[in-house]
């Protein structure tokens, strides 16, 4: 498990093949080192829509896998993202805040599972 943040950079549009297999890719500039690094990722099947919810130039954070394969002799490696989040943000949805954590698909924040009148400074005795 691998994480890295910076700035969407290119958002391409959804790959269908004819296996049923579905992919979207996206590049993120990071400045993390002297020199920004584009680092190119990809979603896979159901998170392919997840993209659509952000924009060129905005800040994200990405977690991803390192994936390898070989295939007639000649080596590949994909950066394989499972979750893509707006930098800063506790939820994976940026535009779309939400009261109810069903409602946005992730899982809920801090505040979301907190609720100042369910405490009291009594002991349960």
């Amino acid at each position: 498990m691998y994480e890295t943040s910076g700035k969407l950079k290119w958002i391409g549009s959804t790959q269908s093949f004819p296996s049923g297999f579905s992919k979207r890719e996206f590049v993120v500039t990071t400045a993390a080192d002297k020199y920004p690094q584009d680092l190119k990722f990809e979603v896979v099947k159901d998170k392919c829509p997840v993209l659509d919810e952000y924009e060129i130039g905005q800040d994200v954070q990405v977690n991803f896998d390192i994936r390898g394969n070989e295939y007639n002799g000649k080596y590949y490696v994909n950066l394989a993202c499972w979750k893509l989040q707006a930098a800063g943000a506790s939820s994976p949805s940026p535009s779309k805040k939400s009261a109810t954590p069903s409602s946005s698909g992730g899982e809920p924040s801090l505040q979301d599972l907190r609720d100042d009148g369910d405490f009291d400074d009594e002991p349960p005795f």
